[in-house]
């Protein structure tokens, strides 16, 4: 009997022991693991079209800013900034002696020495060489920047997920052809529920799991709180005016920041891994 009674009282223990848990954490803490790592990431393509003729990266590479990454066949583009910059220097020596004539053109017509006419022929020739030396010039501007566009570059530190460019493939303006992810920033995109959004505020502090890192705990503090749900801009939004309205409960983005990572951290959080946040309600 007395053994019974001991082991009803341990059981008893146990379950008020986790019954005073479980109402610390939901006192304590808005806990989610709708989270996701979030990192500035872009797909990077070319903005000349051309063939590629060197690839400089693979797939994890670490860059760094203005590293090359792919390299475009640039000879058409040097032909015609050569081009270009030849007929500036035709059309500049053209603007000087243009001008010079209708400057001294326009002193002799304001002493009365030449006529109206004159004049006018002066200026017309001037301004027209002009305008052509200034097309020339812009054109001269575009070309340079063509070529250097040839040079796929990194824009700042970060690492190459995914490279699909390859040695002899035609690249086209706006195709991609490197994905990069920066080492700049690392944060948290945790979705809430409506009813818990409530008990979170700017500022508080938050406890942070990667799954994909067992066994250590980040720190961070929620940064913003999304203005709309989730659902608000989805590519097919609810329409609950239908009729087929259903209640679905709906959830929050809540921006959170991570504090003090280093340059290590940063590497092993990729984009895209699952966390698990806890949001500290005092």
């Amino acid at each position: 009997m007395n053994k019974k009674k001991n082991l009803f009282s341990v059981v008893g223990a146990i379950v008020a022991v986790f019954a005073i848990y479980f109402v610390y954490e939901y006192i304590m803490y808005t806990e989610t693991d709708n989270a996701q790592i979030e990192a500035h990431s872009v797909l990077m393509a070319a903005k000349v079209a051309g063939y590629i003729k060197e690839v400089r990266v693979t797939d994890g590479q670490k860059v760094k800013k203005d590293d090359v990454l792919v390299t475009i066949d640039n000879r058409d583009y040097k032909s015609a900034l050569e081009a270009a910059q030849s007929e500036v220097l035709s059309l500049e020596a053209r603007k000087k002696d243009a001008e010079k004539n209708y400057h001294r053109l326009k002193d002799l017509f304001s002493k009365s020495v030449v006529s109206q006419q004159q004049f006018d022929s002066a200026t017309a020739a001037y301004h027209e060489v002009k305008a052509k030396y200034d097309s020339a010039v812009s054109r001269t501007v575009q070309a340079q920047l063509s070529l250097e566009y040839t040079e796929i570059k990194a824009p700042e530190d970060g690492i190459i997920a995914k490279s699909s460019a390859e040695i002899g493939q035609l690249a086209s303006p706006g195709t991609p052809l490197v994905g990069f992810v920066s080492s700049k920033e690392r944060w948290i995109t945790a979705n809430f529920k409506e009813t818990e959004i409530s008990d979170i505020k700017i500022g508080r502090a938050v406890d942070i799991k990667v799954d994909a890192i067992p066994g250590k705990s980040f720190s961070g503090e929620v940064e913003s709180i999304s203005s709309a749900t989730g659902a608000t801009f989805s590519l097919l939004p609810p329409d609950n005016a239908t009729g087929n309205f259903t209640k679905v409960v709906q959830r929050v983005p809540v921006k959170i920041k991570f504090k003090q990572l280093s340059s290590e951290d940063i590497d092993r959080l990729q984009a895209g891994l699952s966390a698990v946040i806890k949001v500290h309600n005092h």
